[in-house]
């Protein structure tokens, strides 16, 4: 039996809750072709970030095409939902802290063109338990990304995170729900159920 979390996990902008702010800036920089090369979501556990992170990657790879939302119905937007998508990668920064691991899983493939889309998107979560070498490594990356790459860092504790990291990335901070649209978001989930 599939998790509710999973099963009711936001898969287009508009079903996000409690995250207008960071939504409705990334509509826009998805509708104006304005993507950054490196951003950071940072925020409490449960807020979305690791969920808005994957709305992004369909965003820049869902066959729409640059300047559209997503729907989630292209082949793309369902690999992506799916984690099964060639072209983004999501790494667990928790189980992978140090510099091989960085070094192996990203800056020796970063430069290698994308599989069948647009962009190669690096999701890291939890980033802040990276050592300091593989803040180090990354940072390079960082600095001098190719075109076609994307990364999107997730974090509970920004300020682990070192000053030239965060001078490369474009940070969103995530915040708690309220509880109104909490309680809305449960009813919901608990009518369909």
């Amino acid at each position: 039996m599939e998790s509710l979390y999973r099963k009711y996990r936001p898969q287009t902008f508009d079903e996000v809750v409690g995250q207008q702010h960071v939504v409705s800036t990334l509509e826009h920089a998805v509708c104006e072709a304005k993507i950054n090369h490196a951003y950071l979501f940072c925020g409490p556990r449960g807020t979305g970030k690791t969920t808005m992170a994957r709305l992004l990657a369909k965003a820049l790879m869902c066959k729409l095409g640059q300047g559209h939302l997503p729907d989630g119905s292209c082949d793309q937007c369902k690999a992506i939902a799916n984690g099964e998508h060639p072209d983004v990668y999501e790494l667990d920064a928790a189980s992978r802290t140090g510099v091989d691991n960085v070094r192996e899983e990203i800056i020796n493939r970063v430069s290698f063109a994308p599989v069948s889309g647009q962009y190669k998107v690096y999701i890291i979560d939890e980033v802040h338990m990276l050592t300091t070498a593989a803040f180090n490594a990354l940072l390079k990356t960082l600095e001098e990304p190719p075109a076609h790459v994307v990364f999107i860092l997730c974090t509970t504790d920004p300020q682990k995170i070192p000053e030239t990291i965060l001078s490369r990335v474009q940070r969103f901070d995530f915040h708690a729900i309220p509880k109104d649209e909490l309680v809305a978001r449960l009813v919901d989930v608990c009518t369909k159920e």
